[in-house]
């Protein structure tokens, strides 16, 4: 017989999971009043949205705990998604649309007197990431979710993230990004399960009872790993995964016997110093302290969740061998490889086991996935820093190493060279701890993110591991969740393409394809152009309101948006406008088809020619914007602060999606993706997912240039001249010469010499080798864009061909080839009941 008790908490979960309309705004008032302590003259614009955000997370508490009850009692395969970034971005409406309650939660706004979007307005975007790594992780984190794969997300908390951007005299200018200064609506403290974290000390070896050799690590300084759970629910189902994030915290809050003597700074540096390690995402490691920091950090989120994924799996089990039948362990990235060793540690020094069976475990446990060609960006570590931070991982380093070598010496007898080319330790003066490699030794599946970078890790960067252990290798192309970057981003095109082929698409993108029967629909077209032109004109608002420059929303939007570096080669783009601008000041009656040229993106704070290339851009558009000769012929504009929110303005609104890195260098990239399934055509190097969206789509609809990767190695063995191209190409040389004259910096001469150099004598990503080809290529889309009903037929094929890169379709893949956990598919088993 049901108790009193139990009534009110029956009723209190009835009120608190009701979904109509009048169920919501009643939690909306209860919550403003009794948990804010506002009424509805006092509450602030940001009452309101905390209220409202808070009704909705407890919409989908009661399926995110039931989820979690679901996974122990069943005692399920889970995994475990390790991950220094998670670029999650705004949640109210994701959670909103996942739900399916866009309809009462804009009435109940509307009812409280304010406006959805100025609502959605006051919800910052979360500091948890940089770039395409941590918008990846979220996407796969909503994959997981819709799919009903039992998982868990594991990152750092951090206070400010990467960094707030200003564009000031049209330099970067960082400031704290304190993204999280007001209540989180959507993260729940989880104190009870603090992981307490070691660094520092030493080790001492010593004989147990039984005569066997031991190790312990001692005089270490620990650190307080407190957890903050968000709940990630799939799209419209019953399922719930969780994300948690791990804040630092000092073991040792306060020293009263300093401060009574005087000594404040002294009686706070245990609470500064443990504290600093989730401040910031990746803190400048030029200096020894910002490496020593830097390390820490992975660690400390390393081991923190190590630490939580064997307590997890201890509640339903008892015999540790059977770790891997039970969790798999996802290493996005090199990040989080030292978890290999503190597995090992664990596993070794304080369960106790033998060598051999703790490293079955960890293998079968452990799963890598690279996001880089580029050896220079391995992640390498002095071992003088890890003798210091991790003395003992270091020893388990050494010996993982030596047993490793031995494994390799009797598979390719007398090959020394191999031995020091795959050896974990990297000789030299300082010897270095090669993560990558702990990595690829460490896991029983290492696969790339694209069918090009795949192969270059086969055949080029990891070729000695492949020819040891080639099963290990696969490949997993990443992809994109619709449902953030289609269904709640541009809504005119979800609605349009739901009335034409159903919604089925939201959860299956290959549906899309089903929109080819539409590219001779004459009334369809015009929908669709009227969607891109409403959707262009919203974004020359934005840009006025935010840069007060007018752009022609009849103009090509030409559009590259990501992390400013130099391989990514925005300085082929620049050099290109350039080149436009002096064509027209040479020949002002001369037609040409209107562009407008926007560029969003972070350059990391000590990368001095990325730095430079973003004055560069903004020094461009300074004189261009303002020539009366070009009129609304050429216009150049850099959004600053770029972040998940501004790239949904973005993605809707463009044209053309510049995906130009030097062939070979982009592992797969998923703006180019993003820009597809919004219908922007792509002008790329045949490089990353570049590749696979042009099989896709034919080369038709795509405009594909430049050098692939077999003739750049060809050109580099024969010795690579940018001169020669220079002296071959007039509109190049024109335009370099344009920069070498200081003509966009006459306040400060030789301002952009460093990259007028770079060209000229050195060129590593081959910008010069290119340009003419991406010159003529150019001309392609100009001529293309005039043909608007063949520019719009494009423009569907692309989103109709863009099932594949769906981040559902890379989760199965992953699920099925290296997880091997089951698709539970929940929404298809509600359909079913």
């Amino acid at each position: 017989m049901p108790t009193a008790k139990n009534n009110l908490q029956d009723n209190w979960i009835t009120v608190n999971s009701d979904m109509t309309e009048k169920g919501i705004e009643h939690s909306f008032w209860s919550i403003l009043k009794f948990r804010l302590g506002k009424d509805k003259y006092t509450a602030t614009k940001e009452d309101k949205f905390m209220a409202l955000a808070t009704a909705l997370r407890d919409r989908l508490i009661e399926r995110w705990l039931n989820s979690q009850e679901a996974f122990h009692k069943s005692n399920t395969k889970r995994v475990y998604y390790l991950s220094l970034e998670f670029l999650i971005g705004k949640l109210f409406e994701t959670n909103m649309l996942n739900l399916g309650l866009q309809e009462e939660i804009t009435k109940v706004a509307d009812d409280v007197g304010i406006s959805i979007e100025d609502l959605m307005e006051c919800e910052p975007d979360a500091g948890l990431g940089n770039g395409g790594l941590g918008r990846l992780a979220a996407c796969f984190m909503d994959s997981m979710a819709t799919l009903g794969i039992p998982a868990h997300g594991y990152g750092i908390r951090y206070d400010y993230g990467i960094f707030k951007q200003k564009i000031i005299n049209g330099n970067q200018v960082e400031f704290p990004d304190a993204w999280f200064d007001k209540s989180d609506p959507w993260e729940f403290a989880r104190p009870e399960y603090t992981v307490k974290v070691r660094l520092f000390g030493h080790t001492r070896m010593f004989n147990d009872k039984q005569g066997k050799l031991c190790v312990e690590w001692i005089d270490t300084k620990d650190i307080f790993a407190k957890p903050y759970d968000i709940p990630v629910v799939g799209y419209e189902n019953d399922f719930a995964n969780t994300l948690r994030l791990w804040a630092a915290h000092s073991s040792n809050e306060f020293e009263l016997d300093y401060f009574n003597h005087g000594d404040y700074e002294r009686a706070m540096i245990d609470k500064v110093f443990s504290e600093i390690i989730s401040k910031v995402l990746y803190p400048g490691d030029a200096a020894y302290r910002g490496k020593i920091l830097r390390l820490t950090q992975e660690y400390f989120f390393s081991a923190a969740s190590i630490s939580d994924i064997i307590r997890r799996f201890k509640t339903e089990n008892s015999d540790l061998r059977l770790l891997p039948t039970k969790a798999v362990i996802q290493l996005n990235d090199t990040h989080p490889s030292i978890a290999i060793a503190e597995m090992m540690r664990i596993l070794i020094d304080e369960e106790g086991m033998e060598w051999e069976s703790a490293w079955k475990i960890t293998r079968d446990t452990f799963a890598y996935t690279n996001h880089t060609v580029m050896p220079e960006a391995l992640e390498k570590w002095p071992v003088s820093t890890f003798q210091q931070v991790l003395p003992r991982h270091l020893e388990l380093i050494y010996e993982i190493n030596r047993r490793f070598l031995d494994e390799v010496s009797v598979r390719f007898p007398g090959d020394m060279d191999r031995l020091s080319r795959m050896s974990i330790i990297e000789e030299g003066n300082p010897k270095m701890v090669r993560m990558a490699y702990l990595a690829i030794i460490g896991s029983h599946s290492i696969n790339g993110v694209s069918k090009l970078h795949s192969r270059l890790l086969r055949e080029d960067l990891f070729k000695d591991f492949y020819e040891m252990f080639p099963e290990n290798f696969n490949n997993k192309t990443n992809g994109i969740t619709q449902r953030r970057w289609l269904l709640k981003s541009n809504k005119g095109l979800s609605r349009l393409i739901t009335e034409s082929i159903g919604n089925k698409w939201i959860t299956d993108l290959s549906q899309t394809k089903k929109l080819l029967d539409f590219v001779k629909d004459n009334s369809f077209c015009k929908k669709w152009q009227q969607i891109k032109k409403e959707n262009k004109q919203a974004l020359a608002d934005f840009i006025y309101k935010a840069n007060n420059i007018r752009v022609n929303p009849d103009s090509i939007f030409d559009v590259q948006v990501k992390r400013i570096h130099e391989y990514k080669r925005q300085l082929l783009l620049c050099v290109y406008i350039v080149s436009q601008y002096l064509m027209i000041k040479n020949n002002p009656k001369s037609s040409f088809v209107p562009r407008t040229f926007i560029f969003a993106g972070k350059a990391a704070p000590e990368y001095f020619m990325a730095k430079r290339i973003i004055k560069f851009i903004n020094n461009i558009a300074e004189v261009i914007n303002k020539d009366k000769d070009i009129d609304d012929k050429l216009k150049v504009v850099f959004l600053e602060d770029y972040r998940v929110s501004l790239a949904e303005r973005i993605f809707p609104a463009s044209d053309l999606s510049e995906q130009i890195s030097t062939a070979g260098t982009e592992a797969s990239g998923t703006g180019c993706m993003k820009f597809m399934l919004n219908g922007a055509l792509t002008i790329g190097t045949y490089d990353g997912a570049n590749i696979e969206i042009c099989e896709e789509v034919g080369e038709d609809n795509i405009f594909i240039f430049g050098l692939r990767v077999d003739e750049i190695k060809k050109i580099r063995q024969k010795g690579y001249w940018p001169q020669d191209y220079i002296n071959r190409s007039q509109s190049l040389g024109e335009a370099i010469r344009f920069i070498q004259n200081n003509f966009f910096c006459l306040q400060e001469p030789d301002l952009f010499k460093p990259l007028a150099d770079n060209l000229i004598y050195s060129d590593p990503y081959l910008i010069c080798a290119d340009f003419d080809n991406y010159c003529q290529t150019q001309e392609k889309v100009s001529k293309n864009y005039l043909d608007s009903a063949s520019w719009t037929k494009k423009s569907i094929i692309n989103v109709a061909k863009s099932g594949k890169f769906s981040s559902d379709r890379t989760i199965k893949e992953y699920a099925k080839d290296i997880w091997d956990v089951a698709i539970n598919d929940p929404l298809n088993q509600k359909k079913k009941k």
